[in-house]
Formats: structure tokens, sequence, C-alpha cells
């Protein structure tokens, strides 16, 4: 840059020729210098605001999307920090339909130990051993004493297990704050519930997280902490499954059952009030799954929604209830149920060979005649039976909220022949859930309406499609009336309750190969009051057996009916139902007047 000087000489001699001050000169190329100075600041400041806008633009679109990709994504839970690990906190309360309490959040403590800060680890390691007995003590010195800098003690302990353990008064043995899941009711809804365990693990905290049961179903709504205030409420009665599981497992001891299931089922909401599975367990010490035999075997399994068995006779009322409703049959129909009945070339057969002659379909359901049902199947057609049992949802896993009901896959046959038909319509060749029957007797007693069963407190009928008339879910409750009154439930009548049901008893399947001759599925599938439905109950012992008359007894009549009576009496005041009282003979007492 070329500086033009303030008193440039050519002009100064000049100026001074022609007689004017010179200092204007000056003067005047000061003012330029510095008009030049001016823009070159202010173009430089300018250039500078510029790149300044252009940053906090760029920001505020980094941050304008940043907040889009956030209000777009799913929301996550904030996080407790914790060295090494970031770890969810909170769980929500799971209650009853009453709003009491199944599980909630209790406040413990976990020990770990930093052996470097150790005093005495030797006699750290003796004193742990006199307050947890199931430590090894040498492998705790040969921690304490090696070069191991953190080591995990007990995950959880007891107020008392802390004193104990503070009083040793080592500063390398240390607790960690935690929150673990309490089910303040013990083996109460066992199955249901299921259990909790820890994910993430730090040493100022632990997460929660659900492992089975509603815990595992619900797991993002129970970790969710907007829900921390809101409890799940479930449909689940805490009185009436405590009653269930006390009569039930007095059932199961008494006919000598390897195992037991129970489902109560509102029929015009689906809720399920109850659920029972013997045996059963603590989820506070929820045990380890079985890695070989049977898995029913184990106390884990749910027998109401995993046990997928053949279900017997308590099927015969969906072939009368469809043969009523397509018109091809009534109540009073005649059918002739005389042998031989051969289909596909296999003999249909009757219970100890019985022959019941021709007889009305009412009295079919009654008798619990296979022929019967046989024959209404033949007429009802093997596509028609088919879509019937699918709209009672028959043929998928159960929609139930917990994990395990989608483990319950009914087995039906690959192809549905008129021999497939025949024997579906008593119970045999489809393997299905108790939860899946009473989901079926549930659409006979509200009038003909499927509902899916649910363990979510509902605050009004929740009706799903038409799959029965009217007129033939009332006949189906009637003839299963009768079942009770004079047919093979005679042990099911509870005074005052109107029970309606259907027996049924299935020989088990050998794993080998046929069937074992003298191990049985043994269900009553009842609904009460009979007039006017309002609960559907299934009952189901596994291999029962009792001693009645002098003889061996195994069947649904003798075992699981009595249990079932047993059980409606018990609950049914619990539900708030008022027992009928038939009117009884006056006194003879003769009025007079004066």
């Amino acid at each position: 840059m070329i500086r033009i000087p303030l008193r440039p000489l050519a002009r100064i001699l000049d100026a001074r020729a022609k007689g004017e001050n010179p200092d204007r000169i000056e003067r005047e190329n000061i003012r330029r210098r510095h008009e030049e100075m001016q823009d070159r600041a202010r173009q430089r400041a300018e250039g500078r605001l510029l790149v300044l806008g252009g940053l906090f633009l760029m920001a505020y679109v980094v941050i304008g999307a940043r907040m889009g990709m956030m209000a777009n994504s799913e929301p996550v839970e904030p996080l407790a920090s914790a060295p090494g690990a970031s770890i969810a906190m909170q769980r929500a309360d799971i209650v009853d339909r009453q709003g009491r309490i199944l599980a909630t959040n209790f406040e413990t403590h976990s020990l770990y130990a930093q052996p470097p800060q150790m005093v005495d680890p030797v006699a750290a390691a003796e004193g742990l051993i006199k307050i947890f007995p199931d430590l090894d003590k040498e492998r705790l010195v040969k921690d304490f004493t090696g070069k191991r800098k953190f080591l995990w003690i007990k995950k959880r302990i007891s107020p008392e297990q802390k004193q104990a353990v503070h009083d040793l008064g080592d500063p390398g043995l240390l607790f960690g704050p935690r929150e673990m899941r309490l089910y303040p009711n013990g083996r109460l809804a066992s199955h249901i519930l299921g259990g909790a365990g820890f994910g993430k693990e730090g040493v100022n905290a632990a997460e929660v997280i659900g492992v089975a049961g509603i815990e595992k179903q619900f797991d993002g709504y129970l970790r969710d902490p907007a829900n921390g205030a809101k409890p799940l409420e479930l449909s689940i009665d805490l009185t009436v499954q405590a009653a269930a599981e006390r009569v039930l497992l007095g059932g199961m001891k008494l006919m000598n059952a390897k195992g037991a299931s129970s489902v109560l089922m509102d029929v015009h909401t689906g809720e399920v009030v109850s659920m029972v599975s013997l045996p059963d367990f603590d989820p506070n010490d929820r045990p380890r799954p079985l890695t070989e035999g049977d898995a029913s075997d184990s106390p884990l399994f749910n027998r109401a929604v995993q046990g997928v068995y053949e279900l017997g006779s308590t099927f015969k009322i969906f072939a009368a209830a469809q043969a009523v409703d397509l018109g091809l049959v009534h109540s009073e129909t005649i059918v002739d149920t005389s042998g031989p009945m051969r289909i596909g070339g296999r003999p249909i057969g009757e219970f100890k060979n019985k022959n019941y002659g021709k007889i009305s379909v009412a009295d079919i359901i009654v008798k619990s005649s296979n022929r019967g049902t046989g024959r209404l199947a033949l007429q009802i057609g093997t596509a028609r039976q088919r879509a019937f049992l699918g709209s009672l949802g028959m043929f998928d896993p159960t929609p139930f909220e917990i994990v395990e009901a989608k483990g319950g896959q009914p087995l039906i046959p690959q192809r549905w022949t008129d021999l497939s038909a025949v024997t579906i319509s008593y119970g045999h060749g489809i393997s299905t859930s108790p939860m899946h029957l009473a989901a079926g007797y549930a659409a006979l007693a509200n009038g003909g309406h499927y509902v899916s069963p649910t363990v979510l407190r509902q605050k009004e009928p929740q009706y799903g499609p038409r799959v029965l008339s009217p007129q033939a879910a009332e006949a189906a409750r009637m003839m299963l009336r009768k079942v009770v009154t004079s047919g093979t439930a005679s042990f099911g009548e509870v005074p005052g309750y109107e029970v309606a049901g259907k027996t049924g008893t299935a020989d088990k399947p050998n794993p080998q190969g046929g069937y074992y001759k003298d191990k049985v599925i043994a269900t009553f599938a009842s609904l009460f009051p009979a007039s006017d439905p309002k609960y559907v109950l299934v009952v189901t012992l596994d291999e029962p057996s009792v001693l009645a008359y002098g003889e061996e007894r195994r069947t649904a009549g003798w075992t699981a009916v009595p249990v079932a009576a047993e059980l409606i009496g018990r609950v049914a005041p619990l539900l708030g139902l008022r027992p009928k009282v038939e009117p009884g003979q006056l006194a003879g007492i003769t009025l007079t007047s004066n």
C-alpha cells in the first residue's frame, strides 16, 4: 500500500507561491487518511459479523434437526449414572382390581469388597462366613489376598445382614444401594406376575427387569418414569385368587393329581379374575428353569396357558351348539347313537362300550355320547366345523397378556378329514389350553360373542365378533345345565348358584406313541349362574386318581367336578353373587278373621 505524504512538497511550494496556507493541505490529507482507515475497519467488522451469523445459523440448524429427531424417536427413560454403566432406575407397582399391591419396590443393599483397602482379609472372610454360611471360605480368602481389586459378595442383603457386616469394621467391605422387586403375597398369583431380576448392575445402582409373566410382558410400561405414580391395574382379584389357590391345592392333593389349573373368567368383559397353575413358586425366590426332562414338571410351567391338552368331552357342546345354530337340529331332535360306527376305517366307540340308542341332542350332551356328537359333526361338515372353532380362537395362542401365553400353540390336524371332524367333536385330535376352553365357553355364556381373555382391568363389556346366535347359545346353556342336574357332573351342583357345565376325560398321550392306559387329563368347564351367566370356570387336573366305592376313579365327574363345585361355592360370594334361594314349603298355618 502506497501512503500519500501529509505535506507533499510540490503542493506546499505551489500554495506558498500563491499566498495560501499550506496547513490546509495537511489537514485535508489527514481527513482522507482517516476515512480510508474507517472504511477498512468497517469492511473487517462486516466480514466478521457475516461469519458469526453463518455460524449461528448452522448451530440453529443442527439443534433444530436434533430436536426433530428426538421428537420422532421413542421416549427414553432418564438413566442414573454409575461407574462403568448407565442404569435405569424405578419400576411401577402392580395392583389387583381393588388396588391391592401385588408387586412393588423395596430398598435394600448389595455387598462388595475392595481387597486393597482391607485391613485383615482373613478375619473379614471368617466374619462373612458366619453371616453368610453359603459362602466358600477358601474362595473368599483367595480373592481377598490375591490381585483382585473388586468383587461382588452378595447382590442383595437384609438390613440385619448389613448391620452384621458393618460390625466387622473392615473398610474394604462396602455397600451399594439397591432397589429390588418385592412380591408381598409370596406364591399368590406367581404364574401371572412371573418375576423380575437384575439387568445392568453397577456399584451404586442396579436395573430391575421383568423375566416372566406380567413383569416381562409390560416391562416397557413398568420401567417408564412417566408411569411411576400410575400402577399397572390387573383384572385379578387378590381375595378370589387366594381362595382359588387354596381350594385347588387341596383338591389336587385329595385327587392325587400331578398338577392342576383353573381359570375364572368374566364372560362379558373377558377379565380373568383368577388363574391358578399348580405346582407354583415364590417369585421372590424364582427357581431356575429345567434344562432336561419334561417342561411340565417344572413349577415355572403355566398349565393354564402353556399346557396344551386334549380336553375331551368338554368340546361336545361346541358341536351341539353349532348344529343348532345352523338349523340342522334343535335340543329335542332325535339322533341315533347306536353302533357300530366306523369313519375312515376307524371305529367310534362310547365310554365303557355303552350304547345309548336313539336319544335327543340334549341327551347326547347329558350322557356324553361320542357317536352322537360325531354324527352331528358329519352333518355340520369339515369346512364349517373348522371355521367355527377358528372363530372361537382355537387355532392360535390366546391373546392373554403374559409372555407364556405365546407358547400355548394349539395342535390341530394337518388334514381336516371326516375322521378329524368326528374325533374333534368329542375333544380328541385337537389340543388346546384351559384358557382357550374358557374363552370358548364364555361365548356360550354371553349370548354368542367371542370375548378375548385379558389380565387387564376393564370397565365395560368387550364383546368381539358374534360366533353364535343368541338362541343357539341359550340352547347350549340349557344342555350344560342338564349335565349338572341329571348327567355326568352331578357332583357339580352348588345350591343357589345354578351351575352348568361339561365334563371331559382324555387319555394322556405317551411320548413314545399312543396313549397311557392309566393317565388322564380330567376337566370340568362350567358357567354360573346358568340363568344369567356371569363367570366361566375351567378346572383341569393332571393324572388324578381317587378311590371311591371301592374302585379307582379317574374321570372328571369324580375328580375335577367336586373340586370345581367347592371352588364355586367358595368364590361366588366373594364375587358379589347372591345365592338364588328356592322357595320352600310354608308351614301349615291357617289364617282366620274375626
